[in-house]
């Protein structure tokens, strides 16, 4: 065994329990060399089924002859290969669109537990530090690439992180490797490829450890987020606190607990618990949380972020995205003889709960104006009853309201019938859970 298969095998110890290995194959120098590593590996011990992914994005007329590369170099190591073709969306950066579109076809293809393990290495990351840097990140931007993150219903794994990609190379040439290039890496308008070509060079020939240098400077930042995130985690425990409607199943935290913090632990904690939900301002563009922490009472701020809107309501943040920012489709369902959940464009579904008598019922949302008779306490003005239930003003629109003819009789999750005849006669509605979040 070589230097770099032991290593290798250290790395990868912690995940041999795994239900399957998968291998993110480009078919470059980097990927090669991790895959010939693996097959060796498997033959010398036991593993878990190695299998390899091939993302084919066609962005360029070079590519059209990696899919059979690497079919060929997969077959000649008796590795299974799925070659998936995706489409990349245009938009301000073809490199963030083609990674995206990359990892969200690597997550689809994970199973249960699984590892993807992909062969980035050390000058990968002193690039990523330096790019980082100079683009003002934070520590979190900074601590560059996790040997392993979560990544769907798996794990993403870098064992050659680690690994300067001279070692690789001279792997590659020692075992007569052959591998793609990529005719884009020479483009010196990409920002990571006028560093890896330009800057990082210029770098080595004063400072030899320069790459060497970056890569642990983003292991001690990796550290200091990892702090970060504990302390994050401690503020979270007190600002989570009790949402008050438990059906409204969305993201919201008690707002005086975390302005009773000062502003880099509100800054901290807001930046943990926003991360799996939206892509950050940096620290030049946080005007719109003091805005909305210190507005009026009756004020209703909103920050509005990549991915969605934070809006303040009755005391408590809340994280609003996906069909929640949509506009609201009018409705006007008769639903006489519904059975079952009721879907409602947009705002999730809704259901009756109990027996409907004869009558003209219909499901609508507020138009304004409308009344309710409550039990003991006669009727009741719709908006002063959401005012004394203290329902968040962004829910409001969104309740559905049963009717009989133009009488309102019951409000969803919230006010059941009143009358006699109508039993215990309830809506229960199911609100939209907005998006899951980002996942790579």
């Amino acid at each position: 065994m070589t230097a770099l298969d032991i290593r290798l095998r250290a790395a990868l110890q912690p995940w041999r329990t795994a239900p399957a290995w998968r291998i993110a194959f480009s078919g470059g120098l980097d990927s090669s060399v991790l895959l010939h590593l693996l097959a060796g590996l498997a033959r010398r011990e036991a593993l878990p089924p190695l299998a390899a992914i091939h993302v084919h994005h066609g962005l360029q007329p070079a590519a059209e002859a990696w899919p059979e590369h690497c079919a060929r170099s997969c077959a000649q190591l008796d590795i299974p290969l799925e070659i998936v073709a995706v489409r990349v969306e245009p938009g301000a950066s073809l490199e963030q669109a083609a990674r995206q579109a990359r990892y969200a076809a690597f997550a689809s293809r994970l199973g249960e537990g699984e590892v993807l393990l992909g062969a980035q290495h050390r000058d990968d990351q002193a690039e990523t530090v330096l790019f980082r840097l100079l683009r003002g990140a934070g520590v979190r931007g900074l601590a560059a690439m996790p040997v392993a993150r979560p990544l769907g219903r798996g794990t993403l794994v870098r064992p050659l992180l680690d690994v300067p990609r001279t070692e690789l190379l001279a792997y590659a040439e020692a075992h007569g490797l052959s591998w793609v290039e990529d005719p884009s890496n020479a483009d010196e308008r990409f920002s990571r490829n006028f560093l890896r070509r330009r800057v990082l060079p210029l770098l080595a020939e004063r400072w030899p450890q320069a790459a060497a240098s970056l890569a642990r400077s983003a292991a001690h930042l990796g550290e200091a987020q990892q702090l970060l995130g504990e302390l994050a985690e401690l503020d979270l425990l007190a600002a989570r606190g009790r949402a008050p409607f438990s059906w409204l199943a969305l993201p919201s935290l008690d707002l005086q607990a975390v302005a009773g913090l000062n502003e880099a632990r509100q800054r901290n904690l807001l930046r943990h618990w926003l991360a799996p939900l939206t892509r950050l301002p940096d620290s030049d563009h946080w005007a719109g949380w003091y805005d909305l922490r210190d507005a009026g009472v009756d004020a209703t701020p909103i920050w509005k972020l990549a991915d969605g809107e934070l809006h303040r309501a009755d005391g408590r943040l809340w994280w609003l995205s996906g069909d929640w920012l949509q506009p609201l489709t009018v409705v006007d369902l008769p639903c006489g003889a519904a059975r079952g959940a009721i879907e409602l464009p947009g705002n999730g579904a809704v259901r009756v709960v109990g027996e409907l008598p004869a009558g003209r019922w219909h499901l609508r949302y507020r138009r304004g104006g409308e009344s309710l008779q409550l039990p003991g306490r006669g009727r009741r003005d719709l908006k002063r009853l959401l005012n004394e239930l203290r329902v968040p003003a962004f829910v409001r629109p969104r309740l559905p309201l049963l009717f009989d003819g133009d009488e309102l009789v019951a409000v969803a999750n919230l006010a059941p019938a009143p009358r006699p005849g109508r039993g215990d006669l309830r809506l229960h509605w199911s609100p939209p859970i907005g998006d899951q979040g980002l996942s790579w």
